[in-house]
């Protein structure tokens, strides 16, 4: 990265800073893992929901997953088409649920007490639903959501009851859908809760399509491991294949791809703020907390840190730490060139979760985000917040 001086010098510190074209290369590389035809990747919202970044999901031709009524008005007025939204939202508000149905979304329901709510309220409207395969899959326990005590989708314990709502209802389930987990690295895992899918699908007569989640592993350092998405695109392609003969017409395949599109395609830079010494710890501070990068302290996500200012500097161990009045450790014992005050620091893999789960914590705003653009222009995408942006709304009694 050449040009980090004049960005932060420009933009300010701490920054998020994406690339279009590695966004670009990211899709490619997604799309030619399947050969499966009738096939839609739904961008998962909740990753980045930069109206930039979705714009640049639009423009690829990917729909939208989404997880709340907010990220659905915003693809909405951004101009995704309706019929390529999906909402997959857990305990989701009863107005939620009808917002999707007024605005011709598809709407994936994971509980059967919502079932029944659709059965006396909706009884024509079409649905998916969203099952629990009971299959422990991913590297963080805190996303893996598709095992038996996870909160998400319909036990299959629940299947003769779901199955009489439709029939004595009339229900249309349109589609199923399954969710399994993050940083899924075993193919076998993934294609483990397919199969449970499968197993049940011939008992909904009318499906037009299977959502099978996404969940890809990106690698987060030199050397490590990723999803071959080559070899999991033809065993899943001929799979689905397979299944369609049987079940007598050919559905349409739902991904729901997230961090594999824009992880790597983002970097989150701060500036180095203090170095010292304590039990024999050296602490380099910065001047950003887990109020804007959250993942190292909610489930130990691992990104890697280079030092921009310095990169070819003795190498040394660091604890890089943060400026929250909390215990905010991006990265313990890590080796990193020489860090002095003032350094900026890169933290990797920063596109997907980071700025979406950021907060105003300590009353710090939130960064800017700046989107590099193909032909290398930096360009601004969110404004830097401001104190004054944090008291807007508030009441003073």
């Amino acid at each position: 990265m050449n040009d980090y001086k004049q960005i932060v010098k420009n933009f300010g510190s701490p920054l998020y800073l994406y690339s279009e074209s590695q966004i670009k290369f990211n899709f490619k590389k997604l799309t030619s893992g399947f050969t499966y035809q009738n096939i839609m990747f739904c961008f998962a919202a909740k990753a980045n929901s930069n109206i930039s970044i979705l714009n640049k999901m639009k423009y690829h031709g990917l729909g939208a997953d989404c997880v709340s009524i907010g990220e659905m008005k915003t693809v909405l007025k951004i101009g995704f088409e309706p019929k390529k939204i999906r909402f997959t939202p857990t305990f989701a508000h009863e107005d939620e649920i009808k917002f999707a149905f007024e605005n011709g979304i598809q709407v994936s329901i994971d509980s059967l007490c919502l079932v029944e709510w659709v059965s006396k309220y909706y009884p024509h409207q079409p649905i998916g639903l969203r099952l629990n395969p009971s299959v422990m899959a991913g590297a963080y326990a805190k996303t893996s959501v598709g095992h038996a005590k996870a909160k998400f989708g319909i036990g299959l314990h629940y299947l003769n009851e779901i199955l009489a709502l439709v029939n004595n209802n009339s229900l249309k389930v349109s589609g199923l859908h399954i969710h399994s987990g993050s940083d899924i690295l075993d193919i076998s895992q993934f294609m483990e809760a397919v199969e449970v899918l499968l197993s049940v699908a011939p008992k909904f007569t009318q499906l037009e399509y299977l959502d099978l989640g996404s969940g890809f592993k990106v690698p987060y350092f030199e050397g490590d491991k990723e999803t071959d998405i080559i070899s999991f695109g033809a065993a899943i392609s001929e799979r689905i294949s397979d299944f369609c003969k049987l079940y007598g017409r050919e559905l349409m395949l739902i991904f729901e791809p997230g961090k594999f599109l824009v992880s790597n395609a983002g970097q989150f830079l701060v500036t180095c703020t203090g170095i010292k010494e304590n039990g024999g710890i050296i602490f380099a501070g910065v001047d950003s907390g887990f109020n804007h990068l959250i993942r190292p302290m909610f489930y130990g996500a691992y990104h890697t840190i280079r030092n921009l200012s310095n990169p070819h500097g003795t190498i040394n161990k660091y604890d890089v730490v943060g400026n929250i009045c909390e215990t905010d450790t991006f990265a313990s014992d890590r080796e990193i060139p020489e860090i002095r005050v003032g350094d900026i620091l890169c933290f990797e893999n920063a596109g997907a979760y980071c700025f979406s789960m950021a907060s105003s914590y300590n009353s710090r705003p939130k960064p800017a985000e700046i989107m590099v653009m193909s032909n290398g222009e930096a360009k601004l995408i969110r404004k830097r917040e401001h104190i004054e942006d944090l008291w807007a709304g508030q009441v003073d009694l």
